[in-house]
């Protein structure tokens, strides 16, 4: 089950490396004198907020719960002043944490959302026990095992659903045009988090991969992705990286190794207690010499960046999109007492070219470093090359070497979005029939004008005009909708990617990758020849 995307007794029997993988951690030696002075500061530190707190506990107005005081606030507060991703990790977030990681749970598949103070079923994982249990998009979940949902948020309407495998778990829905509840006895097994959603050719030739994420997994969904379609049919790559948030560094670096020659530096970190580390390509090939358009936005974050970092170094590929955002600081996550966990700052990431992924947080606040608007902030002074010499520039994230936004949406298309109209007209145009289309649907002119009836009923302001001059990307979102609930997830994600502007310019995109792959193949010969003296 997925849904809508931390005690003070600190031991460190292993260690998880988030982004990175560190045999130990190796600080500088100090005297005795210093040492002991710097115990004796810790001790009076301990000591002052040991005695803040109690007074705390005994005279707050309400009861004061150590979890929220010392979780949340000291702990929280403490590693907000270091930097904006070090963070402490309470025992349900630590073990989602680990879920995350691992790439797979035990549950019934679904992803949930809140609409209209209800809980509602967006998609059923294809294949999910939930799936074949038949749950649709737009189900409303009204118990589990008993328990009403009145009042429960997503999340705990999801730990619900989540338990053993092989345990039973009873959810009853409403649906549209059905008048009893609907009773759904399903049992419990593993659900897959793909972090990379299946490969499919966009054009012939033109082979399109979405990663999600980077998990234990990715590397090796990559490879069978791969395998699954042939890799030697491929004739061009679209990497899809956009939205991705990063993940764990072993297998970002297999990736992009994978792409590069072996031997070939994917990235290094390095920071105070740790010495410069360089993580090199291992599983490359001479013989994988497609072109390659890299997608990523302003939400491709950490390992994702280190990806397009290292393919854009080596000019092995053509970057497309937004700056992306800037996250190169290696957090390692040490276990601790209670099942809590924390995620420290040990090091900074630097791309093959040797410049600084992270951008400025020092001189902002927190908030505008999450939120900013302006995405294309580069540290002139930070100015490297790749390896066939074109210039690029650190301190700002990943710079694509071609700029491209999608296009927004205007007024009509917003409110149509923020109103579930086509959710909410696909749950009832299926509601009480089955949920079936023949192979190739297109909306026809009836349909459209059932669907604008339905949007002018639910209050959805527009004018004739409006529906008019877009009436093309209504047709196209409707049948996207009605795609996820006749033929599932997968089909309704093809169509959405196809159809999709920045996918279209990657396609275009793809000889700009090619002429970059062979002018830099010619440039780098140029360079390493020998000098032939007159």
């Amino acid at each position: 089950m997925a849904h809508a995307r931390r005690r003070l007794n600190w031991i460190a029997p292993a260690v998880i490396v988030t982004c990175s993988v560190l045999g130990g951690i190796v600080g500088p030696l100090v005297s005795d004198a210093s040492a002991a002075t710097n115990e004796d500061e810790i001790s009076q530190a301990v000591r002052t907020f040991t005695k803040v707190y109690s007074t705390v506990e005994q005279n707050f107005a309400d009861k004061v719960t150590s979890d929220k005081a010392i979780y949340k606030g000291a702990i929280g507060g403490m590693l907000r002043t270091l930097d904006p991703h070090s963070s402490f990790f309470d025992p349900k977030d630590f073990q989602q944490l680990r879920e995350d990681q691992r790439g797979h749970y035990y549950g019934v598949g679904m992803t949930v959302s809140e609409r209209n103070r209800r809980t509602v079923v967006i998609a059923p994982f294809p294949g999910s026990p939930a799936y074949k249990a038949g749950i649709r998009p737009g189900d409303t979940i009204l118990s589990v095992n008993d328990k009403s949902t009145q009042n429960l948020t997503t999340t705990e309407i999801a730990d619900l659903l989540k338990g053993p495998r092989g345990t039973p778990v009873q959810v009853v829905v409403a649906r549209d045009g059905v008048d009893k509840p609907i009773t759904f006895n399903i049992v419990r097994d593993e659900i897959p988090r793909k972090s990379v959603q299946d490969a499919f050719f966009v054009k012939p030739g033109i082979l399109h991969i979405d990663i999600e994420s980077f998990n234990e997994n990715t590397s090796k969904e990559v490879e069978d992705n791969l395998k699954r379609v042939g890799e030697q049919n491929v004739k061009g790559l679209i990497l899809d990286l956009r939205e991705n948030p990063g993940g764990l560094l072993n297998e970002g670096v297999s990736v992009a190794g994978r792409f590069l020659q072996n031997g070939q530096s994917v990235v290094s970190h390095r920071g105070r207690a740790s010495a410069e580390r360089p993580y090199l390509a291992r599983n490359g090939s001479s013989k994988r010499n497609y072109p390659i358009v890299v997608l990523v936005n302003r939400y491709s974050a950490s390992a994702a960046e280190i990806v397009a970092g290292a393919l854009q170094d080596h000019d092995r590929a053509w970057v497309l999109g937004d700056n992306t955002f800037g996250k190169g600081l290696v957090q390692t996550v040490f276990p601790m007492s209670d099942s809590t966990g924390l995620a420290l700052t040990t090091a900074k990431y630097y791309t093959p070219s040797n410049r600084l992924i992270q951008r400025d947080y020092q001189n902002t606040s927190f908030l505008d470093y999450y939120y900013r608007k302006d995405v294309a902030t580069q540290n002139l002074n930070d100015v490297k090359m790749t390896d066939s010499g074109r210039t690029v520039y650190g301190g700002g994230g990943i710079k694509p070497d071609e700029a491209f936004t999608s296009p927004l949406a205007n007024k009509f298309q917003s409110e149509m979005i923020r109103r579930f109209a086509f959710f909410n007209f696909t749950a009832k145009y299926f509601g009480g029939k089955e949920a079936r289309l023949p192979q190739g649907w297109e909306p026809n002119e009836q349909f459209m004008n059932d669907l604008k009836a339905f949007s002018q009923k639910e209050n959805v302001p527009f004018t004739e005009g409006e529906w008019t001059e877009n009436l093309d990307w209504t047709k196209l979102r409707l049948k996207n909708e009605m795609y996820l609930t006749a033929f599932g997830a997968e089909d309704a994600r093809k169509l959405a990617v196809e159809s999709d502007p920045i996918v279209v310019k990657a396609v275009e995109s793809m000889q700009k990758a090619k002429e970059l792959l062979e002018n830099a193949k010619k440039l780098i010969v140029q360079r390493t020849a020998p000098r032939q003296d007159p």
